[in-house]
């Protein structure tokens, strides 16, 4: 009895470097945008799942756009890790993403429990910036019978005033824009942009701003102010492309943006070469 103990004991010791060596292996796999490798890798993995392994499979499934097999590994992971505020609003965003691509009659159910689930990451870690910029885009969004409303997104723009200032007049942006008062939106925007000078994004985000208000000359401008911020910048190089596609403004360069994004290396925080191939196809159209 005590050698079969001992055996049982070193067999389980020995299998932990193998599932911690499957589970990163596979992480690089996703970190390399290589999704469907790094499922078939904790697929073909000997050791039981945990909240992690789940979670990454989650994960990889929604850059695929099988949410529904997204949200069943995300579920899950929560019930791994019920405390864990990221799962919660992944399985937030699988969520979301099947409410957008479902029928109309099953689109609201699984809105509400997007809302839900965003509601919880929120109340479970206040400061995952991730889950309350979620939760700010779907109360942004979602009418008011899915539990969304303006009043809701400024009083959760309201939590991060001190902690993150310059999302903080990013929201306000938003929200202003969302009332139509454009020139409020704008002063929020250049706001932000002071107060987080080396953080692109938000040059970006005013670049899309003037671009959906018709100026297109400023936003072209922005963006070339954005690209000396960040020479070389995926983030810059697509939201460009983007808004001019949109806009039917100087399609050669959209073409040439979007051929070198597909060239370069891309992090699961990009949009897709997928996305990518699609402007590509708007443009050729």
């Amino acid at each position: 009895m005590v050698t079969g103990m001992k055996t049982l004991v070193f067999s389980m010791v020995m299998a932990l470097p193998v599932l911690a060596a499957d589970l990163d292996r596979a992480r690089a796999e996703y970190n390399r945008t290589e999704y469907a490798s790094a499922i078939k890798v904790l697929e073909q993995s000997r050791e039981p799942k945990g909240a992690d392994a789940w979670k990454l499979i989650g994960q990889c499934s929604y850059q695929l756009g099988d949410f529904k097999k997204a949200v069943e590994a995300f579920e899950k992971a929560e019930a791994a890790d019920p405390n864990s505020s990221q799962i919660k609003n992944w399985l937030g965003r699988g969520w979301g993403r099947r409410a957008e691509t479902s029928n109309p009659l099953m689109a609201p159910g699984y809105a509400s429990k997007a809302r839900r689930k965003f509601e919880e990451a929120v109340a479970l870690n206040p400061r995952d910036i991730d889950a309350v910029n979620d939760l700010f885009s779907y109360y942004l969004e979602a009418p008011g019978f899915l539990g969304g409303g303006l009043d809701k997104a400024m009083a959760l723009a309201e939590r991060i005033k001190t902690s993150d200032p310059a999302q903080y007049h990013s929201s306000l942006a938003q929200i202003a824009e969302r009332r139509k008062q454009y020139d409020l939106a704008e002063g929020q925007l250049h706001k932000a942009i002071d107060l987080a000078p080396k953080q692109v994004g938000r040059v970006v985000d005013l670049a899309r701003f003037l671009a959906r208000l018709g100026r297109f000359n400023d936003a072209e401008n922005t963006f070339q102010q954005a690209s000396k911020i960040a020479p070389g910048s995926r983030e810059v190089m697509y939201a460009h492309a983007e808004v001019l596609v949109a806009s039917g403004q100087n399609l050669a360069l959209a073409k040439r943006l979007l051929e070198e994004y597909q060239r370069g290396p891309l992090t699961p925080d990009d949009p897709s070469r997928e996305d990518a191939r699609r402007l590509l196809e708007r443009i050729r159209n």
